[in-house]
């Protein structure tokens, strides 16, 4: 009887490229924007029975172990302290001086100037004038403090001291991301503020002029020809003529009114449009953008003014009237309950209610004809001042540094792994045959070795993947149900917000050091950046 045994031995040969900071490294899932699963709320039969089975080798634990062996060269090569710049060219280090020097000296002089303006609006913020003026140029004033905790902490922000980020090149990556994510969206919005304040700046006079003749032009041939037109038979519509004139001479009355203020306001609105190219090209285009949100609302007062009283008058008939249809039906709304109950109203009550229900319903159309009128006109505000909030938060919240990275570097930028087999073979090793010299049975024995080999992959994040975070948490305060809210307030005779509530950059306490030593932290945050080159 023959006798065969056999030894398995199973060798498993991954190759991959070392990760390096600023180069790659590998990930399981979509970086940076982990998602969490959520357990079903009763578990299946075959979860009682998992723990009998063998576990599985841990991958996150083995990504953290590749992603971190050249981390740990690079923080002992940091040790040693010369080694890493022996390699360095003098061309690029008196680069890095010359940058930094320019660099810190604007800094500090903007650092000045914002100091030198805040101690002056600290002494003023107890006065009447500094607190209307807070108010009416709220959206101004936000993201004017935003962009002032950016200008003060940028150097702050990119100076390299987590401690964390060295022991991976992940963590390295994600670091420096969020270190570099400031300053390149300042640098995209001033550098849009430059491109709209020159254009500003060339074309003020025709800008001007186009103002001038739009506000003309809705003042006249809009506002009053629509106002007279409600007055008479909009539409073939026949309208009450009292309730219809006094209506329509309140609007007259207050368009007269801005019309005569924008008479002499109008000539000086030139220097307006300058002012917002200066300040564009100060302090990037999101601040003159949210001026301009500001400067809109009060340029319209007069109509969310008008548009307010009509929606007040609006309402309020309509409460009425759906309360004097409840008294007809014998039922009575229950605000503890939030229902409707039955009621036993008297004759008295049935009468008085006849003969309120009657000419408010007949008074109906030509209160809704001029709220109509008024809540397109303060809609078509609205959507204008969202609209430019949406381009401010887009600006804000784009990932710009991400971007450009992805364009020259995409295997930075991994989400998830994959293996390619390289080869898999099976080899039998079979010992020489030997018989007894007693003519018994032989004995074999044989070794079977599995080789494997893989090479480890990456897969890499899209565009839209990069970008789509980010935006999701711009619009994660807006509830989802602001639309039809919206829909509901207008049929109601709610006032629509001019704001959509978007999420922006949070504003940080504000910085008081000595400019000296401002300065060379602006200076050493340059040329930290030029270390890691």
């Amino acid at each position: 009887m023959d006798k065969l045994c056999h030894n398995v031995m199973f060798t498993y040969i991954i190759v991959y490229e070392t990760p390096v900071y600023g180069l790659h490294h590998f990930s399981l899932g979509v970086w940076g924007s982990p998602e969490l699963l959520k357990s079903p709320l009763k578990k299946p039969k075959w979860f009682d029975g998992l723990h009998e089975k063998q576990p599985l080798t841990d991958l996150d634990t083995v990504i953290l172990a590749i992603n971190s062996a050249s981390a740990a060269k690079i923080s002992f090569d940091r040790l040693e302290g010369s080694k890493r710049y022996c390699g360095k060219t003098f061309l690029v280090w008196t680069l890095g001086q010359i940058l930094a020097f320019f660099i810190a000296s604007l800094s500090t002089m903007f650092y000045i100037i914002l100091q030198f303006f805040h101690c002056i609006l600290s002494f003023g913020s107890q006065m009447w004038m500094y607190t209307a003026a807070a108010k009416a140029f709220s959206n101004a004033s936000v993201h004017m403090r935003i962009r002032c905790c950016q200008i003060l902490y940028w150097p702050v922000v990119l100076w390299d001291n987590d401690l964390r980020s060295q022991s991976s090149v992940e963590y390295a990556e994600k670091a420096a991301l969020n270190r570099h994510s400031m300053w390149s969206s300042l640098a995209v919005d001033v550098f849009l503020g430059h491109v709209i304040g020159l254009v500003f700046l060339f074309y003020a006079e025709s800008i001007n002029l186009w103002v001038l003749n739009f506000a003309s032009d809705l003042t006249n041939e809009l506002l009053r020809s629509g106002c007279v037109w409600l007055m008479g038979v909009p539409a073939g519509f026949k309208l009450n003529t009292e309730l219809a004139g006094v209506l329509g001479m309140v609007s007259l009355n207050a368009i007269q009114i801005w019309s005569t203020l924008w008479a002499y306001v109008g000539p000086l609105f030139i220097y307006f449009i300058k002012g917002l190219a200066i300040w564009a090209i100060l302090f990037g285009v999101t601040v003159p953008a949210s001026l301009l949100i500001d400067t809109i609302l009060i340029v319209t007062f007069h109509l969310s003014t008008l548009h307010w009283l009509i929606s007040i008058l609006y309402s309020q008939q309509l409460y009425t009237l759906a309360a004097l249809w409840r008294l007809f039906r014998g039922r009575k709304w229950n605000p503890l309950r939030q229902r409707l109950d039955s009621y036993d109203y008297t004759v008295k009550q049935h009468v008085v209610g006849s003969l309120l229900f009657a000419p408010l319903l007949l008074l109906l159309p030509t209160t809704s004809v001029f709220y109509i009128f008024l809540t397109i006109m303060n809609t078509i505000i609205s959507l204008t001042c969202i609209l430019i909030e949406l381009i401010i938060s887009l600006i804000h919240a784009t990932p710009y540094i991400k971007i450009i990275l992805w364009l020259v570097k995409r295997r930075r930028f991994p989400s998830g792994i994959w293996f390619e087999i390289v080869t898999c073979s099976n080899n039998y090793i079979h010992p020489p045959e030997s018989s007894s010299v007693d003519g018994s049975s032989s004995h074999f024995e044989g070794n079977m070795s599995a080789t494997l080999i893989t090479i480890l992959h990456g897969n890499f994040l899209s565009i839209g993947q990069i970008v789509l975070p980010h935006y999701r948490k711009v619009f994660s305060a807006v509830p989802g149900s602001y639309f039809p809210t919206a829909a509901f307030g207008v049929l109601t005779g709610k006032r629509i917000a001019s704001s959509l509530g978007v999420t922006f950059p949070p504003t940080m306490p504000w910085m008081s050091i000595p400019c000296k030593d401002y300065w060379f932290l602006c200076h050493n945050s340059i040329l930290a950046c030029f270390a890691d080159i």
